[in-house]
């Protein structure tokens, strides 16, 4: 997988820019050790004022902030691994959340717009996190997936106020239902105000309801802006089968978005969603895989995806290398040489080759 090389080049143009604002007619390149990665990001999520970046945003409901993010990777960092510390952090061994930058929503799409236009592809890549998830943690998360994708456009992510706990999954529930307006206003604003030419959508297990939910009610309320948006791949997503099969996909397939699935029947964290709310998951693969019209759906059940077998989307490289042929080259499933179709009465599917 390629890495973009103007990646580093744009990173210092940017962090100019946040020092000395949009209208500066100064270009210069800072120097910096280490490799860097630089997400837009917006929130709602309570700011808590401290100055350690880990903390700067908690759990709790709050009005949308915006910002930006700097991730820090080892020099020997590997695809599909996210380093992590159990005691003290090291630039050296850990991906890192170095810096929170917060901006006001002008200064925001300002510099959206700049990274934007600095890319020849002129694309976005927008990712919604899924339960579990402190800021700190989603926003390494999402770095770690720019980085191993050599994503060549510019990345940002939305966060909700998940609880950050696995004992809190009622809470982050409700949570994620209650940020879906935000969301859905704040893609509408990307699509109008950000300049890119394609918005690529992406979602984690339960940031799937949340995104398809604000995505759909979108397309049916701004139609004319359905042409903005080129992709949306929801990884393991916690939604019910019947609300997604009656209300969701409908709208998705009508919409002419590129829509991708990728689920599994070895997902431990959904057969226990399933088991809590009594319905079947999105995600999970119980016989055969959920199978709609216009939507192309991928089973990842024949990759190793760690213990739980819920974070394939970045843990596994089988899956990340599908996921860049997918979002950098925009190739359909038949195209991508990893997988091979399964035909059923339902219609099509795709499973990794073993």
């Amino acid at each position: 997988m390629k890495k973009s090389r103007s990646g580093a080049i744009i990173f210092c143009v940017l962090s100019l820019l946040l020092f000395n604002g949009c209208s500066s007619g100064k270009e210069a390149l800072e120097q910096f050790s280490g490799r860097r990665v630089q997400l837009f990001f917006a929130t709602d999520r309570n700011d808590t004022g401290r100055a350690e970046p880990d903390s700067r945003f908690g759990s709790e409901r709050d009005s949308l902030h915006y910002g930006t993010t700097v991730i820090s990777f080892p020099a020997d960092h590997r695809i599909g691994q996210l380093e992590s510390a159990l005691l003290a952090d090291d630039a050296l061994e850990h991906v890192l959340l170095k810096e929170v930058n917060s901006m006001s929503e002008e200064r925001f799409f300002c510099l959206l717009t700049q990274s934007v236009n600095a890319y020849d592809k002129q694309e976005l890549l927008v990712f919604v996190h899924g339960f579990n998830m402190s800021f700190a943690k989603a926003s390494r998360r999402f770095g770690q997936i720019v980085s191993d994708l050599g994503y060549r456009g510019c990345p940002v992510y939305f966060s909700w106020p998940s609880r950050g706990a696995i004992n809190r999954y009622a809470a982050d529930k409700t949570c994620v239902e209650w940020s879906t307006l935000n969301l859905e206003c704040f893609l509408e604003q990307l699509a109008v105000r950000s300049g890119s030419r394609k918005i690529i959508l992406t979602a984690h297990s339960m940031g799937g309801r949340a995104l398809t939910y604000a995505f759909s009610s979108l397309l049916q309320r701004r139609p004319d802006l359905a042409d903005r948006f080129g992709a949306l791949l929801l990884y393991a997503p916690d939604i019910d089968s019947g609300v997604f099969r009656r209300d969701i996909a409908p709208v998705l397939s009508a919409s002419g978005v590129q829509v991708t699935l990728y689920v599994s029947g070895r997902d431990r964290a959904l057969k226990v969603s399933r088991r809590l709310n009594g319905y079947e998951r999105v995600g999970y693969v119980e016989d055969r895989p959920l199978i709609e019209k216009g939507i192309e759906t991928i089973d990842v059940g024949n990759v190793k995806a760690g213990f739980s077998g819920h974070s394939y989307y970045h843990q596994s490289r089988p899956v990340l290398s599908d996921m860049f042929y997918l979002i950098n080259e925009g190739l359909p499933a038949d195209e991508r040489f990893s997988l091979e179709p399964v035909d059923t009465s339902d219609g099509r599917y795709w499973r990794f080759r073993r």
